[in-house]
């Protein structure tokens, strides 16, 4: 097909790019500065390039037109929480701010399962407009935990009853409170106090305050996850896993 074709006929498809003689015989310049950019191409690059792209529906989504206008009813509503999709959003998520932070600082101070649990269940249903200027979730969390643990350790050595403690020697008695170890005793937790402007006098008032919420809103048994109301004759989930594995 390319019989009796030149080199000079050759279409350009067919033969190597003829290159600016120029670019040829230009040496390779490795000195200092000679591969930046030009400083008039990059004043003109800055000048356009200043304010970017103009983007005005990202920044006025859920915002007026103009400063003289006003929202549309839809729009309003849904900043109200008035719209039916956004009903109770703010409870919703306030709820689970409780849980995740108690879960995390439970984590963080290597609670059991059960006292994990404990503390969960009390902070997701716990109000906490009680507590003042101390509202905040992670103090109302730490107050709790400090609660739940050491009222199971008062549990443990017979503290929490009265009647049997007033029968005791002092000498017995002095010996149990010398066993108890308070959750504050320890680094981590005084630690996490001290981060988020607690001590032990602020606790003490706050513990008092969380009591009676407890006793108000029938808190002092919840348990996250856990039904109290469940059939006890009703083999329990456990169970059920161990059968299947014995099963296999």
């Amino acid at each position: 097909m390319t019989e009796g074709w030149t080199d000079q006929q050759l279409p350009t498809w067919q033969s190597d790019a003829v290159g600016d003689d120029r670019d040829v015989e230009r040496p390779f310049s490795q000195r200092p500065g000679d591969g930046a950019v030009g400083r008039a191409d990059l004043q003109r690059d800055q000048t356009v390039r200043k304010w970017g792209p103009v983007t005005p529906s990202a920044t006025q989504i859920g915002r007026a037109e103009s400063p003289d206008a006003d929202l549309s009813e839809n729009v309003r509503r849904l900043h109200e929480e008035r719209h039916s999709a956004m009903a109770g959003h703010s409870a919703r998520m306030h709820r689970l701010d409780k849980l995740r932070i108690a879960h995390a600082l439970c984590n963080d101070l290597s609670l059991t399962p059960w006292q994990r649990d404990r503390v969960v269940g009390i902070m997701s249903d716990l109000d906490l407009t009680a507590f003042g200027s101390q509202r905040a979730i992670p103090k109302v969390a730490l107050v709790v935990i400090r609660h739940v643990v050491d009222r199971e350790r008062e549990h443990y050595l017979g503290l929490h009853d009265q009647e049997w403690i007033s029968g005791l020697s002092p000498d017995r008695l002095n010996d149990l409170y010398d066993q108890f170890r308070s959750i504050t005793d320890e680094e981590e937790f005084s630690a996490l106090v001290a981060k988020h402007g607690l001590d032990v006098t602020s606790l003490n008032r706050l513990r008092r305050t969380l009591r009676d919420q407890l006793d108000e809103q029938d808190l002092e048994t919840a348990v996250y996850g856990r039904n109290p109301y469940r059939d006890p004759n009703l083999p329990s989930l456990d169970a059920r896993r161990a059968d299947e594995a014995h099963e296999k």
